[in-house]
């Protein structure tokens, strides 16, 4: 296989890619789609985090947290009430401060306070409440808060948002596009067009042809997929490792797409071979949107051994040693397609030569 040969048809793929609407609409999805979700579920306006405070001694703190316009702070009356507040997530987060805090703040005891969180409140929101919070005991006490802080979650912690656990079927789609559909439709349309045929009249082959294809989707594929995540600020602490599981991700899906357009022989009947695979490549976000279905159905479906990797890393900040047994069987899936495309690819050029 010469690089050059896959260089030039790479080069003439780019140099058309721009003007082709589906390069165009895989780019413009992951934007499209994040604002849409984001707006309808989740923080891309994100609502001023709202703060209950239980206050049983006039603290100070409760003046200087009810006269800050960064946040909403509401007095309740008791803990129960603070708590029904959370569960019905009125509120984001809650404190209960005990008689004569302030006093033993500036005595310098260790007194004990509860900060109470929503399950079902933003992460960024619980952050900047907790960071108030600390800041506002610490003005009070005069230097560094002297207080231990029990965090409580009250109504369903084990539920991201729904606007968090989305994020797989985001980048699935995303990458389902770039990667698998793009080449796809590239090689199906030159077969339609003749132009295949022209290419493989001249030195290149078949697996040159496909090489390039492959170098274009991927590249694609992994551009989306980071503009997705980025979109969706689940970079998290492990930037490096989500870049090497999207680069897996993009691979897989791409050697998919290779024999799809390899193997079908017009535009239609590839579209109903994407509308029915889809359904078993979608499948598993399923058990993310909905986390109480059993989860062990979710591993029979190929795209969960990337997809959980990155709901793990982007959502749930685990590192790539906490993935890397999955990440392991996705590559496995990966090798077990090399042989496909290359079947496929030989059986294309069969084809074109008879034809």
């Amino acid at each position: 296989m010469s690089l050059r040969r896959s260089w030039a048809v790479l080069w003439k793929d780019l140099r058309v890619g721009p003007r082709s609407p589906l390069v165009l609409y895989a780019i413009v999805f992951p934007i499209a789609a994040t604002l849409l979700i984001q707006l309808v579920f989740g923080s891309l306006f994100e609502p001023t985090p709202r703060l209950g405070i239980v206050d049983r001694g006039d603290s100070a703190v409760t003046r200087a947290a009810l006269a800050r316009e960064d946040i909403e702070t509401s007095v309740v009356s008791s803990t129960s009430r603070l708590q029904d507040s959370l569960e019905a997530n009125d509120i984001d987060a809650g404190i209960v401060l005990p008689p004569q805090f302030d006093q033993r703040l500036r005595a310098g005891e260790y007194p004990e306070i509860r900060l109470y969180v929503s399950g079902e409140s933003l992460a960024s929101s619980r952050a900047i409440l907790m960071s108030v919070v600390a800041g506002l005991i610490r003005d009070v006490a005069g230097q560094p808060a002297p207080i231990d802080v029990e965090v409580v979650t009250i109504g369903g912690d084990e539920y991201l948002p729904l606007s968090e656990r989305l994020v797989p079927l985001l980048v699935l789609f995303a990458m389902l596009i770039a990667g698998m559909f793009v080449p796809a439709a590239a090689l199906v349309e030159e077969k339609e067009k003749g132009t295949l045929s022209a290419v493989l009249v001249s030195p290149a082959r078949i697996t040159e042809v496909m090489a390039a294809k492959g170098a274009l989707g991927i590249t694609l594929a992994v551009s989306t997929g980071m503009i997705t995540l980025a979109l969706n600020r689940a970079f998290g602490d492990h930037p490096l490792a989500l870049v090497v599981i999207l680069v897996i991700a993009a691979l897989m899906v791409l050697l998919m797409g290779l024999v799809v357009g390899a193997l079908v022989k017009d535009t239609n009947t590839m579209f109903t071979v994407f509308k029915t695979g889809n359904i078993l490549l979608v499948a598993p976000v399923i058990f993310y949107v909905w986390p109480e279905l059993p989860q062990w159905i979710a591993k029979l479906f190929p795209t969960y051994y990337f997809l959980d990797p990155i709901y793990r890393v982007a959502v749930e900040g685990e590192g790539i040693a906490e993935v890397w047994g999955h990440l392991a069987i996705a590559l496995v899936i990966c090798a077990l397609l090399v042989p496909m495309v290359a079947l496929a690819g030989r059986r294309m050029e069969c084809r074109l030569a008879s034809s």
